[in-house]
């Protein structure tokens, strides 16, 4: 069965798109632990991180380090955390967290709400950095 990161992939869910290539896709994440949390994702579903083959551990690197640094551009922050959990959908995943403080990067902390066209604003916003 699909993943639901599959499904926003195949354009069968909608999502605040940032970027994407042929190999990953950025959105934003809709129960964000902080503005500007974002997901990079590869295409193809994977469900441990390190079942990747390396060059695709490090082309997702390279590929987050534009997304980061295009939220930084439109999100206050002192930099942009990087999380690997991975247990919440089985599809490899990396969380990019704006974040001042470590403690920033929980998921303990209460979620951030934003309306649709708040999501689409800092989407567009973001996506011109890329």
């Amino acid at each position: 069965m699909a993943s639901v990161f599959t499904k926003i992939i195949q354009g069968d869910i909608p999502c605040y798109k940032i970027a994407e290539d042929s190999n990953f896709i950025s959105f934003l994440d809709i129960n964000p632990v902080k503005k500007g949390h974002a997901l990079i994702v590869p295409k193809v579903e994977v469900d441990y991180i390190f079942d990747n083959t390396d060059e695709t551990l490090a082309k997702m690197m390279v590929f987050a380090k534009k997304v980061a640094l295009a939220i930084e551009k439109e999100v206050v922050c002192k930099r942009i955390g990087i999380m690997v959990v991975g247990l919440e959908v089985a599809h490899t995943h990396m969380h990019l967290i704006p974040m001042d403080v470590e403690k920033d990067l929980s998921f303990s902390n209460p979620r951030v709400k934003l309306s649709p066209e708040e999501f689409e604003d800092l989407t567009n916003r973001i996506r011109k950095h890329i």
